[in-house]
């Protein structure tokens, strides 16, 4: 595994095609440092790029999830844009830092392999934008949200006021953020920004688990497929979206693990697919 500074990569079982990236500044309280917005693309390309990777869960180590941009970052930037003498290449210098950190969480969508997040604790400001970048969401009964960059006289940039009211809805995702209200777990599950709520970390980590395994244990081509022709469809109208998955599966449909799949249905047996 490679090593971050600010990232963990796990693979708790060695037979198993589930690996984590784990957020990994739990004395930070896993706040998004300019070193993770460096480290966290590197990490998510390597691991779509690797064959034995079929699900990736994301995760945060500690009392949280992620409690947003690190302070000192943001400070850093902030000092950065206004010690230069000219105003216009100063702020296209930011405008540039910017659209590298959207890049950072727009990595997850890039990903062809499904990002799965598990959500316990805090999960602030920067870690709704991670979260609304991935593609399915859990979290713990003790998890609470809150698009918070309001409050810190920002307006929110990374992803969250683009993906989430296409999550939650317009309206809903409006008064999130310009209230920066804490919402909990179970709100988030009735919003539809969850899946679904677990009683505890533990049964958070267990149950995402045995979720995510279900899917490595799937053909990859239509595991990878399917995530790209969701993203695709957000963008097009349905006419459009049925004319790019019929393109998408004049491609890809005649395989092996189309074969695969029939058999071991008629045969009445788990299937095994080849790696991607």
């Amino acid at each position: 595994m490679d090593s971050y500074k600010t990232l963990e990569i796990v693979r708790k079982n060695t037979d198993s095609s589930v690996f984590h990236v784990v957020l990994n500044r739990p004395s930070q309280l896993n706040a998004l440092s300019l070193d993770f917005f460096d480290e966290f693309p590197i990490a998510l390309s390597s691991l779509d790029q690797n064959p034995d990777v079929a699900v990736i869960i994301l995760s945060g180590a500690g009392k949280h999830f992620c409690s947003g941009i690190d302070l000192a970052s943001l400070s850093s930037i902030s000092a950065q844009s206004s010690s230069g003498g000219d105003r216009g290449r100063s702020s296209e210098g930011l405008r540039r830092r910017i659209k590298s950190m959207q890049a950072a969480i727009t990595a997850v969508e890039e990903c062809r392999k499904p990002v799965i997040a598990a959500v316990h604790g805090a999960c602030i400001g920067g870690g709704v934008d991670l979260v609304t970048a991935c593609d399915v969401r859990y979290c713990s009964e003790d998890a609470f949200f809150s698009i918070k960059e309001v409050d810190l006289a920002i307006v929110a940039d990374l992803g969250t006021l683009q993906r989430l009211p296409r999550i939650v809805g317009h309206a809903k995702a409006m008064e999130l953020a310009l209230t920066a209200r804490r919402f909990s777990g179970c709100e988030a599950k009735e919003l539809g920004l969850v899946s679904q709520v677990f009683r505890s970390k533990s049964e958070l980590d267990k149950g995402i688990t045995m979720i995510a395994e279900g899917i490595a244990a799937k053909s990859p081509l239509a595991v990878t497929g399917t995530k790209a022709v969701l993203l695709r469809s957000r963008e097009m109208s349905v006419e459009q979206g049925l004319d790019y998955v019929a393109t998408w599966n004049s491609g890809m449909l005649i395989s092996n693990d189309l074969n695969e799949a029939v058999s071991a249905q008629m045969m009445k047996r788990q299937p095994r697919f080849s790696k991607l």
